[in-house]
């Protein structure tokens, strides 16, 4: 009995000792700059591997290779790819594809050569870019599925390469946001940074704008198809971006379930943000920033607000263009700020860094009630801050003093969008300012300030 009990000791000490060897080839293969949170989520991936790395090793992390390529896609392209080896998915809003076997990237045509048994040659042009807006600013890719004629390698790489585009209407932070960041995360974050990015259209001023979010991303420098002319072979491939809507992740359709607030941990964690919550702000007046505009829906009667808003006890700090271009200083300030104040524009994207629990106030100009709910007052109750719209009167709007209280653009601002977009968008965004009736905006700053202190 005595030798029985022995063994079933020695065997669960055994199996004990497996357990942990295994945890720890776990942590060693699959170790990246993910969260606890994020680990129980995402088996690993581990193709960025140093030069002393066990053959055990290189054989857990190619046999991973596949796995967080097929996530990007379900269904029929799934099958598709399982038995191809190359599947494209399109929606309503973009098309991507996807190959999990060796690849060949000829830079200098930018056309991907995947290999292919069938006889016959195929080709695709995608232009890898999320939204179909702005295509017109976006070079094609072309995919060419062929077995033979294909060019020699230059560089092997032992990581997947994901293709995008950043051109399209990047130089306004909704868009670079809404368009490339926001889909770049959706795609690329449960590679734990083991693929390397081909950026086409590159513009060297976002890529160094967005520098500390494309490291987190991808480990590897990236690839300027315009400069780097030569043919990179990859094991798999993710030409496209995904996209979900507006400032959106659908956390049912995103490998490892991301949610926006995933997102914006994220985004805290790149930028080295302390407040998670707006409660754990110490400050002896709580902040308000103001986004000053430039140009088209700007506060005409900007000093008049700040007086008021002084008067209500915060500590106001006006911000300007040139100052929100340096997310690396601005989303520091974001992230001890308790109200966000603005009209209806790019600057309200600024929210993405507000802490949990601060509130964003949109001032809503004449004609732009869906878009300003839909662009930023639904994905702020995503992202855990708090939402008010301050909807202004017709007198309110300069184009009461343009065109007069009984004009079509004041009484029906609908009727001029049935004209097409761009017929209102001349009119309610680009010819547009604002005169705040500041006691009737009062109340809305009261409320806000109420909200920061439950």
């Amino acid at each position: 009995m005595g030798k029985e009990q022995n063994r079933l000791v020695l065997c669960a000490s055994s199996s004990m000792a497996f357990l942990l060897l295994l945890a720890w080839l776990y942590a060693s293969v699959f170790s990246s700059d993910v969260t606890p949170f994020e680990a129980w989520k995402l088996p690993g991936f581990g193709s960025s591997l140093s030069s002393k790395m066990s053959d055990h090793e290189a054989i857990l992390a190619n046999y991973s290779l596949d796995f967080p390529l097929r996530r990007l896609v379900r269904g029929d392209d799934r099958i598709q790819l399982d038995t191809t080896g190359f599947a494209c998915h399109s929606d309503l809003y973009s098309e991507l594809c996807i190959a999990n076997k060796e690849v060949r990237i000829d830079n200098k045509n930018l056309t991907v050569y995947i290999p292919s048994s069938q006889s016959q040659i195929s080709r695709k042009n995608i232009k890898p870019y999320p939204t179909t807006n702005p295509l017109h600013l976006v070079t094609s890719m072309q995919i060419v599925n062929e077995e033979t004629n294909l060019p020699a390698c230059n560089f092997n790489h032992n990581v997947p390469v994901l293709v995008f585009s950043s051109g399209g209407f990047t130089g306004n932070l909704f868009h670079e946001m809404d368009e490339l960041i926001i889909p770049l995360f959706i795609t690329s974050r449960h590679f734990r940074s083991n693929l390397k990015f081909v950026i086409i259209d590159y513009k060297a001023w976002w890529v160094n704008k967005y520098s500390r979010i494309l490291s987190r991303l991808s480990r590897y420098e990236f690839i300027n198809p315009a400069v780097n002319g030569s043919v990179h072979c990859f094991p798999g491939a993710v030409i496209g971006l995904k996209f979900h809507g507006l400032l959106a992740l659908n956390r049912t359709d995103i490998p490892g379930g991301y949610s926006m607030f995933d997102f914006k941990h994220f985004l805290a964690q790149t930028y080295n943000l302390k407040h998670r919550n707006v409660f754990e702000i110490k400050r002896e007046k709580p902040v308000l920033i103001l986004i000053s505009r430039a140009k088209t829906r700007r506060f005409v009667n900007e000093d008049e607000m700040v007086v008021m808003m002084e008067e209500l006890g915060f500590e106001v700090v006006v911000t300007r263009p040139n100052r929100m271009s340096n997310l690396n200083k601005f989303s520091e300030l974001l992230n001890s700020c308790s109200v966000l104040v603005g009209a209806h524009g790019a600057g309200m994207t600024n929210e993405v860094f507000l802490p949990a629990g601060a509130v964003a106030v949109q001032v809503v100009p004449l004609g732009l009630d869906w878009a300003s709910t839909n662009y930023f007052g639904e994905p702020a109750r995503e992202m855990g801050v708090k939402y008010l719209e301050y909807k202004i009167e017709p007198e309110e709007s300069t184009l009461f003093q343009t065109y007069g209280k009984d004009h079509v653009v004041v009484t029906d601002p609908q009727s001029i969008f049935a004209k097409g977009y761009q017929a209102g968008r001349a009119v309610y965004i680009d010819e547009q300012n604002l005169k705040i009736n500041v006691e009737r905006f009062r109340g809305t700053l009261v409320q806000a300030k109420q909200l920061i202190e439950v």
